[in-house]
């Protein structure tokens, strides 16, 4: 490898297993969950619980109560980041990350196929002054806070002012919502009002480049683009680039990475390891052959975008599960995407038992597999 040209070809195993040794899937690591969650760039987070599992497979004995003081304390807050998703993130990188993918918020008011049509014509920061003026005493549903904006501007849909509220004010989704063990409507909330603290100024995108790289790299420009959402980041790697050293993938594309970021042997053993229900590992990349292949994604990925813990085997998704718990038995159920060996079995079904002993306390833990699909 150099800084100058592009190394031979590195194929696309080699990419896979650096990517999954990066995001602590080989090994489990000692770090605190603020900690693992800052090195992540945030987890995708729209569904409220499955960011414990994503932590429970990467960090040695994680335990749910740390993520949720965390959440109750304002240390960790979930709201609308990259590729315009909900994310759990630290405070401080909410802060750090929001002023840099406004921009597609900003274009997402006008061109939602929802909501653009309603919002067109209504001005950004008169929407955002009236909700922070609305939310000054406190969070607010949907239901609440959509009827209050419709007072002032009466003439658009109270879901499309509800819209505009989070793409223009960093909108917090406060606890209860995504406490362990607990339920709770999506109540909201400013950032800067919940933590205290506003978003950053001027924050520099080529930290959340290399960031991004640290935790997901080795990576191309298309990449980066997928994980976040935004455009014209060639221009940033190019700014990057006597920083960085680059590969050449099996697809000829040219990866990026920081020099001294970990790049296992091709041959490293890898583990079962459960991926939880969107986890980042699997969105976050524009080929994501590294761990799922085509065959695989037909199966997982559906239209309505929604898809379920997976399976990781030899550092590939070979199946997805499903947890279901009552009278005192939890049960993991496992379909796998193709024929798995008798060791193979064995391996995803031990690592399945420990899924179940974290997702439910039980008597009785049982492991399942289906046919085939």
């Amino acid at each position: 490898m150099n800084r100058q040209g592009l190394s031979p070809p590195m194929s696309t195993r080699a990419v896979g297993v650096a990517t999954l040794a990066r995001q602590h899937l080989i090994d489990r690591a000692p770090m605190s969950t603020v900690e693992m969650i800052s090195h992540l760039v945030g987890m995708q987070a729209q569904a409220p619980f499955p960011p414990y599992f994503g932590l429970w497979s990467r960090i040695v004995d994680f335990r749910a109560a740390e993520l949720s003081w965390l959440l109750e304390n304002a240390r960790v807050v979930r709201l609308v980041l990259m590729r315009g998703t909900v994310h759990l993130v630290t405070a401080e990188d909410a802060a750090f990350l929001r002023p840099l993918i406004q921009p597609i918020l900003d274009r997402d008011l006008l061109q939602n196929p929802l909501h653009g049509r309603a919002l067109k014509g209504l001005a950004p920061d008169a929407v955002a002054d009236e909700v922070r003026k609305i939310l000054a005493d406190g969070p607010l549903d949907s239901a609440e806070l959509g009827p209050r904006l419709a007072e002032k501007f009466f003439d658009v849909p109270a879901a499309s002012l509800v819209h505009a509220a989070r793409n223009t004010v960093p909108l917090v989704q406060a606890p209860p919502r995504a406490v362990w063990g607990k339920s709770g409507k999506v109540r909201l909330v400013p950032l800067e009002q919940w933590v205290g603290s506003a978003p950053q100024r001027h924050p520099s995108i080529e930290t959340m480049v290399l960031r991004y790289l640290a935790a997901f790299g080795p990576a191309t420009v298309a990449d980066a683009q997928a994980w976040s959402g935004l455009t014209r980041l060639g221009e940033v790697m190019d700014r990057l680039r006597p920083q960085l050293v680059t590969f050449t993938a099996e697809s000829g594309a040219e990866l990026f990475d920081l020099p001294d970021a970990p790049r296992p042997d091709a041959d490293t053993r890898l583990p079962v390891r459960i991926l939880a229900a969107f986890d980042n590992v699997l969105l976050s990349h524009a080929d994501r052959s590294r761990v799922i292949s085509a065959a695989s994604r037909s199966k997982l990925f559906t239209p309505n975008g929604i898809f379920p813990p997976v399976v990781l085997l030899d550092g590939q998704v070979v199946g997805q599960v499903k947890h279901a718990a009552a009278a005192g038995t939890s049960t993991v159920t496992v379909t796998p995407y193709r024929k798995l060996s008798k060791a193979h079995t064995a391996s995803v079904a031990a690592e399945a038992r420990r899924y179940s002993s974290f997702a439910a306390a039980a008597d009785v833990h049982d492991v399942v597999f289906t046919e085939v699909v």
